[in-house]
């Protein structure tokens, strides 16, 4: 089977982009495994879906590089309305993308024919332990003590879509991500595991993080994480609410707006290249 591919990236947040407009793929869990290693395949943090919908413009699907479906990636999905302007599947400024967290709507950002941003409507922060989940007693899970691996840290849980736990630190240079990431995603208080992200405040209206996604590992950026950052710093009293907050990543800047209605999420959309692939047997062959 030949099959073409846009490789794009937001913050450094890079997908392999599959147009299935006229037909899903089967297996896209082992597909996203295959394409997604970096020294046999094209190489990305997962693969992204772009599929027909009956209450959007398009519906995406998100899988990691482990084959794990995602319901949300705010990088990913800025991408995905790049994608479709820029392919005149979708000839308007705003539209809708349906997901597994919901639809979301978009706002491209456009020059010269291309979409050089895009705003994203990632709807309300979500702070109910059961719908997050995470199995901690309370209304909300803000600044809490909990021990982890063994050791007490004061964590922050939201959901935007998907689970997130976020930690201030004083110096997330040199934290050893490799081990704490692991101990945070597994903990048993996270039935369906957990995005984390260490958060340094530089002031009230600038954060640094890094971030250690489920099923992903360390990645450069996480949309959705960035989101859940700022929610928990304004919760925190580090920031203001319906401020702009920029959210500094490995791979680049997002400006998040926490308001008690939305998070506003605000980021580049970038492509990196095209190509065509054989899918054969055990592998891919690169066609082009």
């Amino acid at each position: 089977m030949r099959l073409k591919f846009t490789k794009m990236q937001g913050c450094g947040n890079d997908y392999i982009y599959l147009n299935c407009m006229e037909e899903e793929l089967a297996n896209p869990e082992h597909l996203s495994i295959v394409l997604s290693d970096r020294h046999f395949g094209i190489g990305g943090d997962g693969i992204v879906m772009i599929c027909k919908s009956n209450v959007a413009d398009a519906k995406m699907r998100m899988f990691n590089i482990d084959g794990s479906e995602g319901k949300m990636c705010g990088n990913a999905i800025r991408c995905v309305g790049k994608y479709l302007y820029e392919n005149k599947i979708v000839d308007k400024e705003e539209l809708l993308i349906d997901t597994l967290s919901g639809i979301k709507h978009l706002k491209l950002f456009i020059k010269d024919h291309s979409v050089e941003s895009v705003q994203v409507d990632m709807g309300r922060a979500e702070f109910t332990p059961s719908q997050i989940p995470v199995l901690l007693e309370g209304d909300r899970i803000i600044n809490r003590e909990t021990i982890i691996g063994n050791q007490p840290y004061r964590i922050t849980c939201v959901s935007m879509g998907n689970p997130h736990c976020v930690v201030f630190m004083d110096d997330i240079k040199n934290i050893k991500l490799e081990e704490l990431g692991p101990m945070f995603e597994h903990a048993p208080i996270f039935p369906e595991r957990v995005n984390t992200e260490f958060i340094k405040v530089i002031n009230e209206n600038t954060l640094e993080m890094r971030v250690w996604e489920r099923g992903s590992g360390e990645t450069l950026a996480c949309g959705t994480g960035a989101c859940a950052a700022a929610v928990a710093a304004v919760e925190n009293g580090f920031c203001k609410k319906g401020e702009d907050i920029k959210v500094k990543l490995l791979g680049g800047e997002l400006i998040i707006n926490y308001t008690d209605e939305v998070v506003f999420m605000t980021g580049k959309a970038q492509k990196v290249f095209e190509g065509v692939i054989d899918l054969v047997d055990g592998g891919i062959n690169i066609a082009d």
